[in-house]
């Protein structure tokens, strides 16, 4: 199993950038997909998932209106849309996949594959 995960990067507050991901060595049809990060000192939290149809997802109240998680099983590929970026969203995104059909989960415990990461600062 392979991620490839890239667009992070230094932003201004109320800047956007897009996460990508390109995912191989499994069956997304079977998989929900999430997004994670970590802020130094800080636990890894979940900021996004998708469940494996598409028809669910899940955000936290510190992120919902401003993130998008979309998904392209066709080209195995992922993507976190971040608008209006706070300091607060500073740290380690990570690209994750969870063996879970009809819904996904936001807990790091669950998720079975993990990308390697990527920095996003968001700072003026």
């Amino acid at each position: 199993v392979q991620f490839v995960e890239s667009g992070g990067g230094l932003v201004q507050p109320g800047g956007s950038l897009t996460l990508s991901c390109v995912y191989s060595g499994f069956t997304p049809d079977y998989y929900a997909i999430g997004w994670f990060r970590q802020a130094p000192g800080k636990e890894r939290e979940g900021v996004s998932c998708i469940s494996n149809d598409d028809k669910i997802t899940y955000y936290p109240d510190s992120v919902k209106g401003r993130f998008t998680i979309s998904r392209d099983n066709f080209k195995n590929t992922m993507f976190l849309q971040m608008n209006n970026l706070k300091p607060e969203d500073t740290g380690v995104y990570y690209c994750a996949a969870e063996y879970r059909r009809l819904t996904c989960s936001t807990d790091p415990g669950s998720y079975d594959y993990w990308g390697q990461g990527t920095q996003v600062t968001v700072s003026s």
